[in-house]
C-alpha cells in the first residue's frame, strides 16, 4: 500500500462534468524522501521510512543530522513509515504526487483540531436536563444524572462526560482524487480530511 506525506492546504470547490459543485480538500503532497528501508533481518519487519517538508539544520539533534545523511538529504520535519509499497524503493529515492492518478480512491490519516476541555452537550451530543420549570435555570448544558447511589458507589469506566475534546488521530476512508498538479506537488481529494491548515496528513492509496 503505497503514501505520500502531506500538508493540508485548505478547502475548496470544483465543477464536475454534469455541472456539479463537489466539496474538496488540497493538500501539498511530498515530495518525500526514503530516509530508511527497514527489513525483517535487521529490524523484524519490513517497512518504508519517508521523510517530508525541510527543517532548519541547527533546530536538529545530531543523530538525526547522522540520519539524513545517510540517505544524502537536508533534514526534514516529519518522518513516517509505510509497510508496503507498489515498486521497490531505495535510500535517497524521492516520492511524489506522481504516484496518484485522477480517479484514485485514497484514506487520509491527520490529527483532528483541537478544542480543550469541552462539556457533555458539545462532545457527546447530550441534550442536557431540559426546560426552565420548578426553578431550574441553570441546568441547560448540565449531564444530568451519573448513577446510583449506594451502589456501585463510584462512576463506572468509560461514563460519557465532561473532558479534553479534539487532537485525535483520524482516518478519512474512500476519498475520491479529483486533480493531481504534479508541478505543484499538489492532490485535490473529495470531502473534508482532519485538521486544521498547515497540519500534516499521512495519503494512503
Amino acid at each position: 500500500m503505497s503514501g505520500i506525506i502531506g500538508k493540508k492546504v485548505g478547502m475548496t470547490s470544483i465543477f464536475d462534468a454534469d455541472g456539479k459543485n463537489i466539496p474538496c480538500t488540497v493538500i501539498e503532497a511530498g515530495p518525500c524522501v526514503v530516509t530508511q528501508l527497514r527489513t525483517v533481518d535487521t529490524d523484524g519487519y519490513s517497512a518504508v521510512q519517508l521523510a517530508f517538508d525541510d527543517k532548519k539544520e541547527k533546530n536538529t539533534t545530531g543523530s538525526l543530522k547522522g540520519h539524513f545523511a545517510k540517505a544524502k538529504t537536508t533534514p526534514k520535519r516529519k518522518l513516517v513509515e509505510f509497510k508496503t509499497f507498489e515498486d521497490e524503493k531505495s535510500l535517497g529515492d524521492v516520492v511524489s504526487v506522481e504516484i496518484f492518478a485522477e480517479g484514485d480512491f485514497v484514506d487520509v490519516v491527520g490529527t483532528s483540531k483541537g478544542k480543550g476541555f469541552q462539556g457533555v452537550v458539545k462532545r457527546h451530543g447530550f441534550g442536557g436536563v431540559g426546560g426552565q420549570t420548578h426553578g431550574q435555570h441553570n441546568r441547560l448544558r448540565a449531564p444530568g444524572s451519573l448513577g446510583a447511589s449506594s451502589w456501585p458507589s463510584r462512576v463506572f469506566k468509560g461514563m460519557r462526560m465532561a473532558g479534553r475534546m479534539g487532537g485525535d488521530r483520524v482516518k478519512i476512508q474512500n476519498l475520491q482524487v479529483l486533480k493531481v498538479y504534479a508541478d505543484q506537488n499538489l492532490l485535490v481529494v473529495s470531502g473534508s480530511i482532519p485538521g486544521a491548515k498547515g497540519s500534516y496528513v499521512i495519503v494512503d492509496k
